[in-house]
This record gives C-alpha cells, sequence and structure tokens, in this order.
C-alpha cells in the first residue's frame, strides 16, 4: 500500500490506474478506524479494481464547542488497518495541503433544504463543511466510485444530491449500517462511552426499530410515533436532539397514503459526551 501526503502524487496514481482500465473505488474517512470502516472499504473492494482511502479530519464540519481538536488521530494503527485489508493507496493529505488559502474566504458548497434539517438544524454549517471536503475530495482523487455509510443517512443523501447536483462523474454507493450484536451502531464517538452509557446506548437503535414495526404495520400517526420516541429515549437516560419519521429518498415530511417502505426513521441522541446518531429504513424491515 502506498501512503500520499500530496494532491497531485496521489491524483496521478490514480490517472495511472484508470488509464490502464482500472476502475478506482474510495472510501473517505476521519480515521480513527474501526469495523464500520472496514467494512466500507471491503464493499469497495468488492465493487472496484483499486482501493483508495483517505484519512482526514476536517475543521470544516466542526462547530463551536465541538470535538475537534480531542477527535482521535491514529494514523500509524489506520495504515496498519487498511494494509491488512488490501487498500491499494492511503491518502493523507495536511489542512494546509486540503485548504491552502486557509478557512477564512474559502469557496463552499451547500446543498439547501437537505443542509439544514434534523442534524443540519443541531450542527449548524456541518453539512456545508462536509459537503465542501467531500467535493474537495473527489477532485483530488479522481475515483470511478466512493462507498459512504447509510448510518449517517442525511449525509449520505446530501452527498447523493451534491453529485447529482454538480454533474460529478462519482457514482456514489450507499453501505449498510454495521452494528454489534445488540444493535448499536458502530461509530468512533461510541470510545466516549462509559461502561454503564455503553449498556444504555442500544436503546436507542430498540426504539428506532419499534416505530419502523408500527410504520410496517399501518400506524401513520407521525407525530405520535415521534413524541413516544422521544419519551421512551429519555426515560430510557438519553437526551433527544430529534426522532423524526422522513421519507427515504429526500428526507421530505412523510405522507400517509404511501407504502412503509417509503419512510425512513432517524434519530440523534446525547449520552455523557457521545452523541449517537442512527436510522432505519423501514424497507429493509420487511426484506
Amino acid at each position: 500500500m502506498d501512503t500520499f501526503h500530496q494532491i497531485e502524487r496521489m491524483r496521478n496514481q490514480v490517472r495511472r490506474w484508470q488509464a490502464a482500465g482500472e476502475v478506482v473505488g474510495f472510501v473517505p474517512t476521519m480515521g480513527n478506524l474501526h469495523e464500520g470502516h472496514l467494512r466500507l472499504v471491503r464493499h469497495a473492494r468488492r465493487v472496484s479494481d483499486r482501493v483508495v482511502v483517505s484519512v482526514f479530519v476536517n475543521p470544516t464540519q466542526f462547530g463551536p464547542g465541538e470535538d475537534f481538536d480531542a477527535y482521535p488521530r491514529t494514523l500509524e494503527a489506520d495504515s496498519e488497518h487498511l494494509l491488512a485489508e488490501g487498500v491499494d493507496a492511503l491518502f493523507a493529505p495536511t489542512v494546509n495541503e486540503v485548504y491552502p488559502r486557509g478557512l477564512d474566504h474559502l469557496v463552499t458548497v451547500h446543498v439547501p433544504g437537505l443542509s439544514d434539517i434534523l442534524c443540519g438544524a443541531h450542527r449548524p454549517g456541518h453539512f456545508t463543511g462536509v459537503a465542501t471536503v467531500v467535493c474537495k475530495l473527489f477532485g483530488m482523487v479522481g475515483p470511478d466510485l466512493a462507498v459512504f455509510g447509510r448510518k449517517d443517512y442525511q449525509q449520505f443523501q446530501v452527498i447523493r444530491r451534491m453529485v447529482t447536483d454538480l454533474n460529478l462523474p462519482v457514482e456514489v454507493i450507499g453501505s449498510e449500517t454495521a452494528r454489534e450484536q445488540d444493535g448499536l451502531a458502530l461509530s468512533s464517538r461510541n470510545a466516549y462511552l462509559e461502561p454503564a452509557q455503553r449498556d444504555t446506548a442500544p436503546a436507542l437503535y430498540r426504539e428506532l426499530h419499534r416505530i419502523a414495526t408500527a410504520l410496517r404495520g399501518g400506524e401513520r400517526d407521525f407525530l405520535q410515533l415521534e413524541a413516544d420516541g422521544w419519551k421512551h429515549l429519555t426515560q430510557a437516560g438519553l437526551a433527544p436532539d430529534y426522532v423524526s419519521i422522513r421519507l427515504r429518498d429526500n428526507l421530505a415530511e412523510p405522507v400517509p397514503d404511501l407504502p412503509a417502505s417509503a419512510f425512513v426513521v432517524l434519530a440523534a441522541a446525547w449520552l455523557g459526551r457521545a452523541r449517537l446518531i442512527d436510522n432505519i429504513e423501514v424497507a429493509d424491515l420487511a426484506s
């Protein structure tokens, strides 16, 4: 596995692979890799000839008071994991390489509508930072396809919309959420959980599953389902930011006369220092 820190060297390597007729897959990450990330890598390996993984802790998607400085940076361990997975190239640029003119007058990418709801309402500017850095990474690496986890379902939809509206020549592929045996979605921020909080954390998935099951069974009182979800999470010891039922395709408000497969149930909640996010696509329950 080659490691690149400069954009031009990374881009040139990808161009050589593509000139040889090889499909290049890309998995962008912020590092501190866990099994969830590695499943994305394996997905990329199945659908491409060469795999590039980036490790870059992006400052523009952290808001004031968030954990940018404390976010774990484990490049050596990450590199070992990626080597074991057969990754072809690791792209680990510095902040100055990605943002050479600094952050004060940065050209940004904003996806209206999708960026300002749900997590976007609680983390203003977050998805603009995400869309901007992913757009830049696509330009830096030049992959044929990119694999994203669907755990952050809103992020996945933001990236899909950005690629479609900007006519970017990258196929965006969603990979299913990786979970612990008790249902907790894998996340780097799970490391913030104390042992007792870790025992509580699966309540988020259980509540999403309860709501999704009710939708599949024909329940359409969306506001009551959301209110009950909020109450149950609070009773379990979590502090919800939101519990929301949305349309699966575009995260619009739900419509009662649609089939259950049209819905996704999403939630974000605090448990100590950890902000947990998760979702369930109701269609997945019926599969």
